[in-house]
């Protein structure tokens, strides 16, 4: 097909026609499922489509349908069909419904489960109708007999379905009084997680997650009746590198975090939306947290990258970040003196007279006698940055790469977040590190004179510390300490991806955007804003002040970037050809 030819039209979607409280809706014949296989739609579906919250506890989007809780039974009604086929008329004209439950018998009310039960032409769904209302009332007090009614001291209170649905759609005073069936409690089921029996509802989300998403079907229930419990297999402990996302989807306090649990009320917790740096998947997350420090990393929903889940690689990976050794000072230092506990001599800096005294330098440097080596751990705007710098310092520059154990699902092999941006802002070759060795040889011969490092510990790759011995000059910002930093002429206290806004380009050529959910510590600072003002004193280039006008400049000069801003990233990013 040539380019001027247009792309054929694809099939009109076939709707039905139904209505949802009294309501004319046209809704999809056909929607995708957990696979992304088009099924039938549900009437939850089709209420979600109408607007209407339809409760339920075992559905979830991207679960198997086990449709085992009834918590969304709703009344329905179907057109009456006469002998011939067609629909029985009402005196007005409309047509005459056959409803799920007699008006005469409330008592006996009698639905559908809105989460399996597919819809057809003509169908009315009375999701608000007083016989619906009885349905879930009747639910909730079964789920509720031997649920221990312990809010205040849950940790899943704020977050708690069976509370939420209790006060909207329950019933206000209790008819049970007889003994609660008491199950085991702080079972510790694995490494990560510690269940409340009594508080499970047996909605089997997790038993479902683990299996059909995992692949590891290591969660079942035994036992019969009230008596019914979830557990692990004997001998096998609930122990893979996705176990806390059934915390997340458990819709009590049954599953809880032993690294959260009781740590903070959610409802002090403040969200923000950000990216996971510990591999090039860019799982999209919300950082949970309170007086600037970090409580929880949760996944949020990216169909387009991680779909509703993270592994627990990635969620339990920002401790270092409130570390009590961060660096916290512009530090001017002579790595030839030492101080009575081994550390070099220095002074403390500021911003403005190291940013002086770094580009005064730096302009006085020989052409081709600096070499920058970045991280691909570092966003799209600071390597494009550091890129800017290289090119009139006609420095060689490269990056480190970092690599580990994939899996089938979302563990990446490449445990840098942003290799992709390293290489589209020409930090480096499709081979990452395979300048390293240049730099070294480069430094030993004496050619190279000046080494910046950005978030790399180089002594770990090639260039040790006799190398950074013999330099006239070693820049080195990062964010914790390091072999490299302690022979660094000069330290820049750099801002964890949690402290500052940017974006990351994952494996894919997705570039995704996040946001700054606490303050960084000291005098540490976003690599970008004090790179602009290095890269402003050095080659007399100003640029923006703002990431969001960074962003929008970077991506008029890279070529892969063109036609997006950071405005149509929006909050689940933009694929670009890589």
């Amino acid at each position: 097909m040539s380019a001027l030819e247009s792309k054929p039209a694809p099939p009109p979607i076939e709707k039905i026609r139904i209505k949802v409280d009294g309501r004319d809706i046209e809704v999809p014949r056909m929607t995708p499922d957990w696979q992304g296989k088009l099924q039938p739609t549900t009437m939850l579906q089709a209420c979600a489509l109408a607007g209407i919250d339809v409760p339920h506890y075992c559905y979830h989007p991207k679960l198997p349908i086990a449709g085992n809780c009834r918590m969304c039974l709703v009344e329905f009604g179907t057109p009456v069909i006469g002998p011939d086929k067609k629909p029985v008329l009402n005196e007005d004209g409309t047509p005459k419904m056959m409803r799920s439950v007699l008006p005469y018998e409330p008592a006996a009310a009698r639905g559908a489960i809105a989460c399996a039960t597919p819809i057809s032409p003509g169908m009315e769904i009375y999701a608000s109708s007083a016989a619906t209302k009885q349905m879930r009332e009747a639910v909730l007090e079964s789920l509720l007999i031997n649920h221990p009614l312990d809010c205040p001291i849950c940790d899943q209170a704020g977050e708690c379905k069976l509370q939420e649905y209790s006060v909207d759609h329950g019933q206000a005073t209790s008819r049970f009084a007889e003994e609660k069936v008491h199950k085991p409690k702080q079972v510790d089921l694995g490494p990560r997680i510690v269940l409340d029996d009594e508080r499970c509802i047996l909605c089997s989300r997790c038993v479902r997650f683990t299996k059909d998403i995992v692949g590891d079907d290591a969660l079942g229930f035994v036992n019969r009746g009230s008596y019914n419990t979830l557990t692990h297999f004997p001998g096998k402990p609930f122990d893979n590198n996705y176990t806390l996302n059934t915390v997340d989807i458990c819709p009590v306090g049954a599953l809880t975090s032993k690294d959260f649990r009781f740590k903070m009320r959610v409802w002090f917790l403040k969200e923000t939306k950000s990216i996971c740096t510990s591999c090039g998947t860019g799982c999209n997350i919300v950082i949970g947290s309170r007086q600037e420090k970090i409580y929880r990393c949760e996944p949020r929903q990216n169909d387009a990258v991680n779909s509703c889940w993270m592994c627990d690689y990635g969620r339990l990976n920002y401790k270092w970040i409130g570390r009590d050794d961060r660096l916290t000072q512009v530090k001017r230092q002579n790595p030839s003196i030492h101080g009575p506990g081994g550390e070099p001599a220095s002074s403390v800096s500021n911003w403005p007279a190291a940013v002086r005294e770094i580009s005064t330098k730096l302009r006085a440097s020989p052409a081709s006698s600096a070499a920058i080596v970045a991280s691909a751990r570092q966003t799209n705007e600071e390597l494009y940055l550091l890129n800017k710098l290289a090119q009139q310092l006609s420095a060689i520059t490269d990056a480190v790469p970092r690599s580990g154990q994939s899996d089938h699902l979302l563990l990446s092999a490449d445990r840098n977040p942003n290799s992709t941006g390293a290489r589209l802002a020409g930090i480096c070759g499709d081979q990452m590190g395979s300048k390293l060795p240049k730099i070294a040889e480069g430094i030993r011969k004496g050619v190279i004179k000046t080494l910046i490092v950005f978030g790399e510990d180089v002594t770990k790759h090639g260039i040790g510390a006799d190398l950074l011995g013999r330099l006239d000059l070693l820049i080195v910002s990062d964010i914790l300490p390091n072999a490299t930093t302690k022979l660094a002429h000069y330290v820049l206290p750099a801002c964890a991806h949690a402290e500052k806004r940017g974006t990351f380009t994952n494996i894919k050529g997705r570039v995704q955007k996040f946001l700054k959910a606490v303050e960084p510590r000291g005098d540490a600072r976003p690599e970008w804003e004090f790179l602009h003002e290095l890269v402003f004193a050095v080659t007399g280039r100003n640029g923006f002040v703002s990431i969001e006008g960074l962003f929008n400049q970077m991506a008029e000069e890279i070529p892969a970037f063109a036609g997006i801003t950071w405005a149509s990233l929006g909050d689940s990013g933009v694929t670009i050809p890589i």
